[in-house]
């Protein structure tokens, strides 16, 4: 319970690593807020497990890619609770297409939704935190190597890794740390739209040292960790969670 009485908002919390990651927060006591754009039915489920850790908790309906709809969200957490802790931007989209067949849509969406978010809600956030805040972020393999049909998303999750940089060094005289948590194949939903998807994780757990993949839960638990007092000393720092595949 190192986290009780702390306030977090899990952007994308409904399903997933957001999912996991807000559980566990509120396993560790903090009261969580997560958002939800689409499915209002997925954001009540998601609720009913937090409420299980005896936390306060609600959902906040908006669309995490438009900014006139992110304000609310921070005026929202402080009229509830008055303050605000821990930060986790988790939302990502984006379409799959090779570089040269990216138009402006397929570049604008995962940017604005992806890495301008991002940067909004540290704008929109950190007013409200004090001493010891955390704000943290969630990447993947692509922004630093090629995976086929990601251009535009890896590019916004390189983005995101910059921004991370940038804001811990801004952020760092408040004692807010940020830092990323980069995931490599991650056994979830949005992977299992793909018609190879079995194929794929066979792939890639015998590419990977530890034989397998990953779950959300796993990379959830990074997450808690850096949110945590424990992890005082770390900031601007992408962080990867992928058994080993990184390194073959």
């Amino acid at each position: 319970m190192e986290l009780k009485g702390k306030v977090a908002f899990v952007s994308g919390a409904t399903r997933g690593i957001g999912l996991a990651t807000a559980e566990r927060l509120a396993q560790m006591g903090a009261n969580v807020v997560i958002n939800f754009f689409k499915s209002r039915e997925s954001a009540n489920a998601a609720l009913e497990k937090l409420k299980t850790y005896g936390v306060e908790c609600y959902a906040h309906r908006a669309n995490i890619g438009n900014d006139e709809q992110l304000p609310g969200i921070f005026e929202g957490i402080k009229e509830r609770f008055g303050r605000l802790d821990i930060l986790v931007s988790n939302v990502s989209i984006g379409s799959y297409a090779d570089l040269l067949d990216v138009d402006n849509r397929s570049w604008e969406v995962p940017m604005n939704t992806n890495a301008r978010a991002f940067m909004k809600c540290i704008q929109l956030g950190t007013p409200l935190m004090h001493e010891g805040g955390r704000i943290l972020t969630l990447s993947s393999l692509g922004s630093t190597r090629y995976i086929p049909g990601y251009s535009a998303i890896g590019v916004s999750k390189a983005a995101i890794e910059s921004i991370v940089r940038y804001a811990a060094v801004e952020l760092a005289p408040k004692k807010i740390t940020v830092n990323c948590v980069s995931g490599g194949f991650i056994d979830t939903d949005a992977l299992k739209v793909f018609p190879n998807y079995e194929e794929m994780k066979k792939e890639v757990a015998r590419r990977t040292p530890c034989g397998r993949i990953g779950t959300p839960a796993e990379v959830a638990e990074v997450v808690a960790f850096l949110a945590s007092p424990r992890s005082s000393w770390i900031t601007g720092q992408t962080i990867i969670v992928d058994g080993g595949y990184s390194l073959m």
